[in-house]
């Protein structure tokens, strides 16, 4: 990724409006902020798209151009947001402008430094990601009661794997755990007959957009 031009910049794939479609607001009106740039080359990744180019935009065009939007929550994604330094600003920006705000992380950077009142989406990435070694388990003493950890499952492997993370960490009581199956990888209905027969205490979750737009839409 290119050297940021300052510190009030951000480079920035696509800002767009639409249906949450995962984690606790799904279905809910809000605001992307998609940046640019990651680390991480999952195989199952939906966004490459978001890997390079873009376009350089300062902070303030970045929140006057949501303004337009009839919404409070902004989510903000990628890529890894977290890749670029300046998402913490942006983070921090959107907060005291009063939006609602979440954060898709992949769990491979540090969250640590994000501003207390984001709610974080973290992605603890499976074997089947082929990324699991870029895990940051320090990440997870630093999620809150209104953060969310997410698995994409893509196998019977990852299933007990995910199993396994889960009895070796202690998430704080109100943690949200998310269990997605990998879209043309295992059919969702599996991982729910799963889920039920080991009684866990994990939401299914589906993609919204995907069921509503298809692949091509991304979001």
């Amino acid at each position: 990724m290119s050297t940021e031009p300052d510190e009030n910049r951000l480079r920035i794939t696509e800002i767009f409006f639409s249906l949450q479609g995962e984690a606790s607001t799904v279905g809910i009106p809000t605001i992307f902020i998609r940046l640019t740039g990651c680390p991480l080359r999952c195989q199952y990744c939906d966004t490459e798209y978001a890997f390079q180019g873009g376009s350089w935009q300062s902070l303030e065009q970045v929140l006057s151009s949501i303004q337009q939007y009839p919404t409070r929550y902004v989510t903000v994604t990628g890529g890894e947001p977290l890749a670029q330094k300046n998402c913490l600003v942006l983070l921090k920006a959107l907060c005291d402008k009063q939006y609602i705000v979440s954060l898709e992380t992949s769990g491979a950077m540090d969250v640590c430094t994000v501003d207390p009142r984001v709610g974080k989406v973290m992605d603890v990435k499976t074997p089947g990601s082929g990324e699991s070694e870029k895990n940051l388990q320090q990440n997870i003493a630093c999620l809150t009661d209104k953060d969310q950890i997410k698995f994409v499952i893509c196998d019977r492997q990852d299933y007990e794997w995910s199993k396994q993370f889960l009895e070796n960490i202690k998430l704080p009581a109100a943690s949200e755990i998310l269990f997605s199956a990998s879209a043309n990888q295992l059919a969702a209905d599996k991982l729910a007959d799963w889920i039920l027969e080991d009684g866990l205490a994990v939401r299914l979750q589906i993609q919204l957009h995907k069921y509503l737009w298809g692949d091509s839409q991304g979001r």
